[in-house]
């Protein structure tokens, strides 16, 4: 299905054109039939032949109703503009083709209707320079008249050519659909409708309103219940009886989790000139207020009075409902920093001068610093590609974080380190959870990144100890149990032979501190990158596992696996559950081979 808007001046014959294109009256209410003009959103579909089935949603064009207008074209992808040929160019038609520009619809028809009336040309080459410089630009002009006929065939023509050019929408888009109409039916419960622009919808799903949840119970799509429907479509939901009272005309229904619900946003405004202080943000076919807080030439933060799911990219308008202009928006951040700092706002602008509102791994990792992958997909920052190592972007499990703040954190660390060896030498190495605390990291997966060249993370502390300082008697030692685990590796060596090779507790100790081997507990020595190497093995069990379970596939005893497992819980490359099961959490690339020294 492709779903088209209507739009143009009050009584230039947008009604009558789709019900001349449909067979179908869109206006329902009957104070429009005696009235003679649209109030609310209409809805007609036919078939077109080579475009499939089209469907129209036609919008009031009396500016009392432009709020309703805006709601109607907001999320929809493409426009039908119909100018009237014995009317000059009236200031709802201007309004509504700003509107459209505003929204960013590329794709369009316009029709000069009621040229049966009078010689159309002269309204068409004032369509065509009207359309000019938006994005409308070169869209066919047609010339029409619903009451003889004439034309209609070369403006179906030219919507089939218009249908034909969009893009297919992504089916396993995330759900975001904003709602234009509910309505109770007796024995269903409520209904909702509005234009799905992309994604699928099926009975039985749950959607989130970002502050409740609510159940599909029901689809219907061109008037026929439906088991799912895929956008672009019009689509009206069966949500039963236990429905927010706030879901109404302006909210949105969306995937659980897949969007970040937002109440500042950093904009981009076209034309930034002369915008207030307090203008209506209007987005899909909700409309809020707002306060607009310039940063840059064209940037603004914008508060919003409720919050709402966008993403980088979105198109938007603002309106001065005071003098009726219109700015266009586009989506730069939303979920932008706080500006606490004087000159906070002008660094704010500077840096998104040159955001280009296209959603892109790189360009925001390093605007952020710090951000994880689930937060990006949220933001609608596609992650098929991630970035590679020359990029300037490293990452750790759910997490991608820029190379400058890799070595500023990396630095602090050093120090912290230090400072905490200097405080307390008789209790060497900063705690993990101390180190993650003191760099304010979100993870301590994190500081396997950050690390420092001569630190090591180990029995849940940061130490700091230059291999160079490790006696030689202690380096071969290592060397000689290296060869002992080169089968095994995870078969650690007992007592017996710690003594053998010259490694009692302190030399062991100075072998860890190095880095040399990994301490899991006294006697309990494993070499460098074991623990990796536990978790590539861990991962071919089935999820979650037991500590029997790892034993088994690590070819160990227990007096090495159960304090190997908890290693790996400190430092988070397992996850313990509460009936004493583990997972892996965070997939580790398989290694070959262990670290060795």
């Amino acid at each position: 299905m492709r779903v088209v808007a209507t739009a143009g001046h009050v009584d230039h014959g947008k009604s009558t054109l789709v019900k001349a294109l449909t067979g179908s009256d869109p206006d329902r209410l009957s104070e429009e039939h005696r009235r003679g003009l649209s109030i609310e959103l209409g809805y007609c579909w036919t078939d077109l032949p080579g475009a499939g089935t089209v469907a129209f949603v036609d919008v009031p064009g009396h500016e009392r109703f432009l709020p309703t207008m805006l709601a109607g074209v907001g999320p929809v992808p493409a426009v039908l503009l119909v100018v009237a040929a014995d009317d000059p160019w009236m200031p709802q038609t201007a309004e509504h083709l700003a509107a459209i520009d505003a929204f960013g619809v590329r794709h369009g028809v316009v029709a000069i209707s009621r040229s049966d009336l009078v010689d159309p040309e002269a309204a068409r080459q004032l369509a065509r320079d009207a359309i000019s410089h938006t994005t409308l630009a070169g869209a066919p002009v047609v010339a029409v008249s619903a009451t003889t006929g004439q034309g209609m065939t070369d403006l179906v023509d030219a919507l089939v050519a218009m249908t034909s050019a969009m893009e297919e929408p992504e089916a396993t888009a995330d759900v975001r659909l904003w709602i234009d109409r509910r309505f109770h039916v007796k024995g269903a419960g409520t209904v909702v409708t509005g234009t799905l622009p992309a994604g699928r919808i099926k009975a039985g799903d749950q959607l989130s309103t970002g502050a409740h949840a609510v159940r599909v119970r029901g689809v219907q799509s061109l008037g026929r219940e439906q088991p799912e429907v895929t956008g672009t479509a019009r689509v009206a939901l069966n949500l039963g009886g236990e429905v927010p009272a706030s879901l109404d005309r302006g909210s949105v229904l969306v995937k659980p989790d897949a969007f970040v619900f937002s109440s500042v946003v950093d904009v981009r405004i076209d034309p930034a000139d002369h915008v207030p202080e307090r203008p209506l943000l209007h987005i899909g076919a909700a409309a809020v207020g707002t306060h607009q807080r310039p940063l840059g030439s064209d940037t603004s933060r914008i508060s919003l009075d409720r919050p709402l799911p966008l993403r980088i990219g979105d198109r938007a308008l603002l309106r001065d409902p005071g003098s009726r202009r219109l700015w266009g928006v586009t989506v730069l951040d939303p979920q932008p920093p706080a500006l606490r700092r004087r000159g906070a706002a002008a660094r704010r602008g500077a840096e998104l001068a040159t955001a280009s509102g296209q959603p892109d791994v790189a360009a925001e990792v390093r605007r952020r610093g710090l951000v994880s992958t689930s937060t990006l997909r949220r933001l609608g920052v596609h992650l098929e590609t991630q970035p590679t190592g020359d990029s300037g972007i490293r990452s750790a499990g759910d997490w991608l974080i820029d190379e400058r703040r890799v070595d500023t954190l990396t630095a602090q660390l050093a120090a912290a380190v230090e400072q905490h060896d200097s405080h307390h030498p008789l209790d060497p190495g900063l705690p993990v959870a101390a180190a993650v605390r003191k760099l304010g990291l979100p993870a301590a997966e994190l500081l396997t990144v950050v690390l420092p060249a001569d630190c090591r993370v180990e029995a849940g502390r940061v130490t700091r100890h230059p291999a160079d300082e490790v006696p030689q008697a202690v380096t071969e030692a290592v060397a000689a149990l290296t060869a002992d685990l080169a089968e095994r590796p995870f078969a650690a060596p007992d007592a017996a032979r710690l003594a053998e090779v010259g490694l009692d507790a302190k030399a062991a100790a100075a072998a860890a501190r190095a880095g040399l081997l990994l301490r899991l507990a006294d006697g309990v020595v494993l070499l460098p990158g074991a623990d990796r190497l536990a978790v590539s093995r861990l991962l071919d069990l089935p999820q979650p596992f037991t500590a029997s379970e790892a034993r088994r596939a690590l070819d160990t005893s227990r007096r090495v696996a159960l304090p190997l497992l908890a290693h790996l819980d400190r430092v988070g490359l397992t996850r313990r559950l509460a009936d004493d099961r583990r997972t892996v959490a965070q997939p580790t690339p398989r290694a070959a081979a262990m670290d060795t020294p």
